[in-house]
């Protein structure tokens, strides 16, 4: 396959045209992986132009969505100004954090061990709290809640439980996870702010988890933070 030389050579730009091609291209719907992206983008000042791609088969099992992820779920980005002079496209939401936090030298820490540091909890954050809660969503909330065996329920509450008591101590002293804010932060609150969604706080006391609880709040209190939750819109 020939390697993009311009954005119009990416074909899910036949589907979703961008306005200004010069500007990083966000493929993404509000869910707590997709806002990820918009919040970094925001707090980082990228310029970009984000494409709403809803969830439906019809938009996510798309040619066109499937020629930039394979992988059929969003966020996924193209960056036309690649770090070897020429586009680049990505999927996984930790991989393009990882990227944009590179390209700008932004919310990746001050040295090789703050970098380090900031890298392992944004991978506990997607080894761990986002499959868990996400399976936890599902046994609770979604079609999985119509299963009658409890064990499934119990299994992904009780380890959403295990994560959220390991977010409680590190948080201990601490405004942030990783000691500044980072782009793990980035990965991690949006998920403790679906718990609501889920309507799970109170099945996992998440009331009496006081670090984790200010800790959300102090980050929804960003204002990049306030911005990136919308975006996309929702129709």
């Amino acid at each position: 396959m020939t390697s993009p030389t311009r954005l119009s050579d990416f074909a899910i730009t036949q589907r979703w045209p961008a306005q200004h091609p010069e500007k990083l291209q966000l493929y993404s719907f509000p869910t707590p992986n997709g806002v990820k992206i918009s919040i970094a983008l925001e707090e980082m000042g990228l310029p970009y132009e984000a494409h709403l791609v809803t969830l439906s088969d019809a938009d996510v099992k798309s040619d066109a969505f499937l020629s930039l992820n394979p992988n059929n779920k969003i966020p996924a980005i193209i960056d036309p100004n690649g770090p070897d002079g020429a586009p680049i496209g990505l999927f996984e939401s930790g991989a393009i954090l990882l990227y944009l936090a590179e390209k700008t030298g932004k919310l990746i820490g001050s040295s090789a061990t703050e970098k380090a540091k900031i890298t392992q909890w944004l991978m506990f954050q997607m080894g761990g709290i986002g499959p868990m809660f996400g399976q936890m969503g599902f046994f609770v909330k979604f079609a999985g809640a119509d299963i009658e065996d409890p064990r499934p329920r119990e299994r992904y509450l009780n380890e959403a439980k295990r994560l959220l008591a390991v977010l409680e101590k590190e948080l201990e002293g601490q405004d942030w996870i990783a000691g500044s804010y980072s782009i793990a932060d980035i990965a991690i609150a949006p998920w403790l702010r679906a718990l609501s969604f889920y309507g799970v706080e109170e099945q996992l006391g998440l009331a009496e988890l006081k670090n984790v609880t200010a800790y959300l709040e102090r980050f929804k209190a960003r204002p990049a933070v306030e911005k990136g939750l919308n975006i996309p819109p929702r129709p």
